[in-house]
């Protein structure tokens, strides 16, 4: 197989797997499990998983990064208003709404951190990133009202914990990115994760809650952790590595897609032609971003 078609493939696939992961999480939480103990379970098992990796084919990445104060410091940093906030926020959206409505409100992060990049480095957005700003907000703006001004079509909650979970998601690409340049990804997400996770299953005392794994529960936790977490991070990390991460990218577009199908094929959420709309603009607006930094690549390699 061409290496570039294998490299596109694995990122297709994780772009998937994450989509499957929030629809596993409304079920799971449907069932009743609380929201506290699926992300100390998620974000434990799957950095204890990503950290076992690290250690068995990136030992000396792994070892530099434990052994650097500064670097731990930025991953916890990281763990903390990353991973751990944007899961929260993230699976609190998807409570109010859907698994669908949710993912595509976090899938704005690129637009997040197009204004942190401005803003970094004091420059006026260019046209074809106003036009992504504006497409952005008028998605989101169709998605809560269906284009009325009378009500909204989703409760506030959802939309301001959907909004939080985007520019968490923001936090998790900016705030490790010197990391993973230095130490590569595997140590650095695995870390992440394990960091989140204990902190998370200490300060809210995730073992006092019930855990009822029945079948339907234990699907769902392989979905959210196996599939949607530990797989689709794998497989990410080594497409990109292959593609280029400006590819990888536009090809990740398939996880709000993917997202909404799952929603409405297993939890028979009902989705209207505004909501699509909505999706396509916010899909289109970080397409603009992706593709804009793709002609940049490409006109630098000539």
């Amino acid at each position: 197989m061409n290496k570039n078609l294998k490299g596109s493939i694995m990122v297709f696939i994780a772009g998937i797997a994450w989509g499957l992961s929030g629809v596993c999480g409304q079920f799971l939480m449907s069932r009743g499990m609380n929201v506290s103990q699926l992300i100390s379970m998620r974000l434990l098992i799957s950095g204890t998983v990503l950290t076992a990796i690290a250690a068995t084919k990136y030992r000396e990445n792994l070892v530099k990064v434990l052994r650097s104060k500064r670097a731990l410091i930025g991953i916890l940093l990281f763990a903390v208003l990353g991973f751990l906030m944007n899961q929260y926020s993230y699976l609190v959206a998807i409570d109010y709404t859907n698994a669908g409505t949710a993912t595509v409100l976090q899938y704005m992060s690129p637009i997040v951190v197009l204004f942190f990049v401005a803003l970094k480095e004091r420059r006026i957005p260019e046209i074809n990133e106003f036009l992504a700003i504006f497409f952005a907000v008028l998605g989101t703006f169709i998605i809560v009202t269906h284009g009325r001004l009378d009500g909204l079509a989703i409760t506030p909650k959802g939309l301001v914990f959907g909004l939080l979970s985007a520019v968490t998601a923001a936090f998790c690409v900016v705030l490790p990115a010197k990391y993973v340049r230095e130490y590569g990804s595997f140590p650095v997400i695995g870390l992440g994760m394990l960091m989140g996770g204990t902190i998370s299953f200490f300060t809210t005392q995730a073992w006092q809650y019930p855990l009822v794994l029945n079948q339907g529960n234990l699907i769902g936790l392989f979905g959210i952790i196996g599939i949607g977490t530990i797989l689709n991070y794998s497989l990410f990390f080594m497409g990109t590595a292959i593609i280029g991460s400006v590819k990888g990218s536009l090809m990740a577009a398939v996880e709000p897609i993917s997202s909404v199908v799952f929603t409405v094929i297993l939890m028979h959420d009902v989705f209207y032609p505004m909501d699509f709309l909505g999706m396509l603009l916010i899909i289109v607006a970080v397409l603009l971003i992706s593709l804009r930094d793709l002609i940049a690549l490409r006109r630098r390699l000539r």
